[in-house]
C-alpha cells in the first residue's frame, strides 16, 4: 500500500527547473561557449514554491 506523503510543491513558473544556462552563440578565446546563467524570479532559484500562509475567513 502506498504511503500518504505530501507531494513536493514545485514552482509553477519554472516547473522545478530553477536555473538554466543559455548559450549566447559566441565563443571565448579558448573555444568554450559563452553562457548566461538565469534563475527563476518567482522562486529565487530554489525550484519550490512556498506554501500559502493561510486563509482568513471574512464575514459570517
Amino acid at each position: 500500500m502506498p504511503e500518504n506523503t505530501s507531494a513536493p510543491r514545485v514552482c509553477r513558473d519554472c516547473d522545478g527547473f530553477a536555473s538554466v544556462a543559455i548559450t549566447t552563440g559566441t565563443r571565448h578565446l579558448d573555444g568554450t561557449r559563452a553562457t548566461l546563467t538565469v534563475v527563476c524570479q518567482t522562486c529565487k532559484g530554489t525550484g519550490h514554491r512556498t506554501p500559502a500562509l493561510g486563509f482568513a475567513r471574512v464575514g459570517r
